[in-house]
């Protein structure tokens, strides 16, 4: 009895995570090749050998990146992460997992080899507090980025906020400091934040890029914009997302042109037409479908 009622819920997780891969490639004309996938970590507690056996899906060379970090909760993100890129590239392209090879650029952007059929293929992802997400597109360029709000310990809002001025536009700060109260101010700043990292992450630049050099526009954040240098980035949409009270996400899709160098050389040199890049980067974005760890490895299947 055991046996069958364990088989019963492995069943009933199979299907609901399909129908909420099905739903998500519905709302999508490019399908399965365009995810958005997120998973609390926090509610998966492994035992040692469930987490074992979930690092052993991995290839040999990805494993060391995750026992390399001492805390348990830094190991659960590290692992969910390449769970979710394997997961994703396995669901998108159809290749096994000991087929896959996700390589890196030297700024840490992931990136498959040269894909012929998708020559505009990248994903991203990004885990902090709680949640590990990643969002991936067949055409233009796509980053994510996830941030907790959280509040500091030994210093006031605006002292902690005051760290981190010289990545932040004179009309940036305006808007954090009159946001009104300490935790408005705190959840102001954070919101720039995680654009400003969505958008490095999706161009491959990482931290070497000059954050100050990116402005954001909103209305009541929607409709966001971006200034880069002071001229319009035209080419770009940014969404911001609440996940849940201490937890934001924020997705940039761009144009592969905006690319750094090494980045750009990982896609494939296939022109793909401009009024494609144009409606890829104009679907609007909707709510992330939460995933469980065991969805994930039921996937693999």
């Amino acid at each position: 009895m055991a046996f069958s009622a364990l088989t019963l819920e492995l069943t009933i997780d199979r299907v609901v995570f399909s129908l909420m891969v099905e739903e998500g490639e519905k709302q999508s004309s490019w399908g399965r090749w365009r995810c958005r996938w997120l998973v609390d970590v926090g509610r998966w507690r492994p035992s040692p050998a469930e987490f074992q056996a979930a690092a052993a899906l991995l290839p040999p060379h990805d494993r060391p990146a995750i026992h390399r970090f001492v805390r348990e909760d830094d190991r659960k993100r590290a692992l969910v992460s390449r769970l979710l890129q394997y997961s994703l590239v396995h669901h998108a392209l159809g290749m096994p997992f000991h087929q896959i090879r996700i390589n890196r650029t030297l700024e840490g952007k992931p990136y498959l080899n040269k894909n012929v059929s998708l020559p505009g293929f990248n994903f991203n992802t990004s885990h902090q507090g709680e949640y590990v997400g990643i969002a991936s597109e067949p055409h233009c360029l796509v980053g994510l980025d996830i941030v907790c709000i959280s509040k500091p310990q030994r210093e006031t809002a605006l002292e902690f906020i005051n760290n981190f001025t010289s990545y932040l536009t004179d009309h940036e700060w305006n808007c954090i400091v009159t946001a009104g109260s300490h935790d408005g101010m705190l959840t102001e700043f954070y919101r720039y934040w995680c654009l400003k990292e969505a958008f490095v992450k999706a161009t491959g630049a990482g931290v070497g890029f000059g954050l100050q050099r990116l402005e954001f526009h909103h209305m009541n954040w929607t409709n966001i914009s971006l200034r880069i240098d002071g001229e319009e980035a035209r080419k770009w949409r940014f969404w911001l997302f609440k996940i849940d009270e201490k937890h934001l996400a924020s997705i940039a899709k761009g144009h592969p042109e905006d690319a750094i160098d090494s980045f750009r050389r990982t896609l494939s040199d296939v022109v793909i037409q401009e009024e494609e890049l144009h409606t890829a980067i104009e679907i609007p974005e909707e709510a992330f479908p939460l995933l469980t760890v065991e969805q994930l490895i039921q996937l693999r299947d």
